[in-house]
């Protein structure tokens, strides 16, 4: 047996402070940096709110405390992207005892390809989802109903479908790597197709608001990724030995 397999639970328990302790510092440091660029942050945020918006709309704050509060937040969005590569390579150094030697060497290229996807999710939910979804909210404003978003409620709807195309663009990495550990296989995936693509839709009907428009352009990308998840597993998985 290694040094790690005779780690005892407290060492463990030891290891996943320290890493934690490191995503703390490694977040508050990315907090402290996006706060001095707040402003700007969160004016690159709303463009695409603004950009379907008429031309005398305007986001508003209906406390004193709220505008301040939510440069606060965005701040604290902003350090978390920032700090991605770092949880996220803190996340795999913590799985990693528990890898063979081969795989271990794959920790960068996964940190990387991590980052990668969470980046491209959260981009494609700005570029893509935002625009179409915000026109189709806003197309609810009539001559007599007015919409009024505030900086709080913009701030808490887009920072929480971010993170969510940020993660579910990991799901490619996460099915490669159980394909390369043996938990799942390639037949495994097609058999269970219907089974994902209906999940795809109740997970996307969760994170998503109650419109059928923004459930399935976040359900139609997890089909994508799925069969992209499937030639991973069937160039990345584990290979079964014949003897």
């Amino acid at each position: 047996m290694t040094e790690d397999e005779k780690m005892p639970f407290t060492g463990h328990l030891e290891e996943l402070r320290n890493r934690l302790v490191i995503c703390f510092i490694a977040i508050g440091t990315g907090f402290i940096i996006s706060y001095g660029f707040k402003e700007k942050i969160f004016h690159y945020l709303t463009i695409p709110l603004i950009s379907v918006m008429q031309e005398d709309d305007k986001l508003i704050f209906t406390g004193l405390p709220e505008a301040f509060f939510t440069y606060l937040k965005v701040s604290l969005l902003s350090g978390l992207m920032l700090a991605a590569p770092v949880l996220l390579y803190q996340f795999w150094l913590f799985v990693a005892p528990g890898l063979y030697g081969k795989e271990k060497k794959l920790l960068i290229p996964i940190v990387f390809l991590s980052s990668f996807f969470f980046i491209g999710g959260a981009l494609f939910g700005y570029f893509i989802v935002f625009p179409f979804g915000f026109k189709f909210f806003l197309g609810f404003a009539t001559e007599t109903i007015k919409a009024l978003p505030s900086m709080r409620e913009y701030l808490n709807f887009s920072s929480k479908l971010l993170l969510a195309f940020g993660l579910v663009f990991e799901l490619p990495l996460v099915i490669t790597f159980l394909a390369r550990l043996g938990i799942v296989t390639v037949e495994f995936l097609k058999k269970n197709r219907k089974y994902a693509l209906l999940l795809f839709f109740v997970f996307a009907a969760i994170l998503t608001p109650p419109d059928v428009v923004t459930q399935i352009m976040m359900a139609f990308p997890l089909m994508l990724l799925y069969e992209i998840s499937i030639l991973g597993a069937r160039i990345f998985g584990k290979k079964s030995h014949k003897r």
